[in-house]
């Protein structure tokens, strides 16, 4: 194989790679819905599909025309390492923390200038936050996004406040003092900032060496997870994120 032909199959591998990609947010798209997402012509996007479908990575309703993740996923999914990924072993103790607080348990982890939902445990109440795993969230936003900013380097928070992305909306010197007083009180809410009738409070997770894991949020609709109610269940949240926080490496 020449240069160009392999600058061409790995080109092609990027491509298949972006159009899975696209399914962390949707379970089911479309044709055009993909070939917007990932910024390519149907045609090449229709011939990409048909090779992960045929290796059975994507799956096409006949009757809706829209495909979504197929079985190879689910055989790949079961055999990550399951032994050290903190979203497994602090899946009980975020189940115990649901039950005493009755609000849906999330846990966050940082990536680049976003956050990704890594683990969730919905409450069982009628109406409850619905918190999809896998879920890519800003970082200007949020009572959990701004644990993780705030108990990140200057570094890591000069890189957030400077990506083009962030919103105009949102002054960066009030939200620079935001994270110093997180800082000083250890927690962080929010209400109604990235969703209209949500509330949430969220305090940071850290491992026996003492750095910053993942951000422990207790969300729910904002009628019922007041301030008040965010204050009553902090000292639940505080004791659990270093109960789990002991269990880390």
């Amino acid at each position: 194989m020449d240069a160009s032909e392999n600058k061409m199959t790995v080109r092609a591998a990027d491509r298949a790679l972006d159009i899975l990609l696209c399914f962390i947010d949707e379970k089911e798209l479309t044709l055009t819905e993909i070939a917007r997402k990932v910024e390519l012509n149907k045609s090449t996007v229709y011939r990409l599909l048909g090779s992960l479908e045929n290796k059975g990575f994507l799956t096409r309703n006949l009757d809706t025309e829209k495909y979504q993740l197929g079985f190879r996923i689910w055989q790949l999914s079961a055999n990550l390492p399951q032994e050290d990924d903190p979203a497994k072993i602090l899946l009980p103790e975020m189940i115990r923390l649901r039950d005493q607080v009755g609000e849906t348990i999330s846990l966050y982890v940082r990536n680049e200038n976003e956050r990704i939902r890594v683990q969730a445990v919905e409450s069982n109440e009628t109406i409850r936050r619905v918190a999809p795993i896998g879920a890519h969230l800003p970082l200007s936003v949020g009572a959990s996004s701004k644990v993780l900013v705030a108990y990140s380097s200057p570094e890591v928070q000069q890189k957030v406040l400077a990506d083009p992305s962030w919103p105009s909306s949102i002054d960066k010197k009030a939200y620079m003092e935001q994270l110093e007083e997180i800082r000083k009180r250890g927690y962080a809410t929010s209400y109604e900032e990235r969703e209209k009738g949500a509330a949430a409070v969220a305090v940071p997770l850290f491992n026996r060496r003492g750095e910053l894991v993942a951000a422990l949020s207790v969300s729910g609709p904002s009628n019922r997870l007041t301030l008040e109610r965010m204050m009553e269940n902090l000292p639940y949240v505080m004791v659990a994120a270093k109960r789990m926080g002991s269990m880390l490496k």
